[in-house]
Parts: structure tokens; C-alpha cells; sequence
């Protein structure tokens, strides 16, 4: 079985960062619940990544991007793409949200 090394962009990075902020003003015991359980979806993408679905944005980008759902009442979407044996965080964020366009970098 293949495993891929999994990197977080820093603009993904700052996407989760942002989120775990305003959790943390929100609800500050479910914070860090909400930010370790993203973690670890995060870092379940070393094995079988391309099994998630293409994102709805895909036909916009030139490289392949994918997403992996998170959360069960709020759903947050991660963002990726699979390079050789790296899968890079490019994004995440809430489902709510309007779909990412590449001139929103």
C-alpha cells in the first residue's frame, strides 16, 4: 500500500487558523476538538487519497483538486491536490461557503 506525504500549504494553514480562532471565541472547549479531529482527517489523506471525489471546482484549476469533507452539523471541505507521492492542502474551507475560484489564492 502506498503512502503520500501529506503538506499543508500556508495559505491552508492560515484557513485553519483563522477557523480554530473563531471557534475558540464561539465555543473554546469545542475548539480544539474541532481543530485535532481536522488534523487527523488531514493526515488520513497519506493513504488512498485519490478515493476522495473531485471537488466541484475541479474544471477550474489545471491541476486535479479533490476534497475530503469534514465535520458532521457544519461541514468544512479540504481542498487538495495528488503531486508523485506529496498530497498538498491547497484549502479549506466551510461548505457554506461559495466554491473557490484559482484567482482566490
Amino acid at each position: 500500500m502506498k503512502h503520500y506525504a501529506v503538506v499543508i500549504t500556508p495559505f491552508a494553514g492560515e484557513n485553519i487558523l483563522e477557523a480554530f480562532r473563531w471557534y475558540q471565541l464561539e465555543n473554546p472547549v469545542y475548539a480544539a476538538k474541532w481543530k485535532s479531529g481536522l488534523e487527523e482527517k488531514i493526515l488520513s489523506l497519506e493513504i488512498f487519497p485519490e478515493s476522495h471525489p473531485l471537488a466541484p471546482e475541479n474544471s477550474e484549476f489545471e491541476e486535479e483538486i479533490r476534497q475530503l469533507l469534514y465535520g458532521k452539523a457544519s461541514r468544512w471541505r479540504v481542498l487538495f491536490t495528488v503531486i508523485n507521492s506529496k498530497v498538498y492542502v491547497l484549502h479549506v474551507r466551510h461548505g457554506q461557503r461559495d466554491y473557490w475560484r484559482p484567482s482566490v489564492r
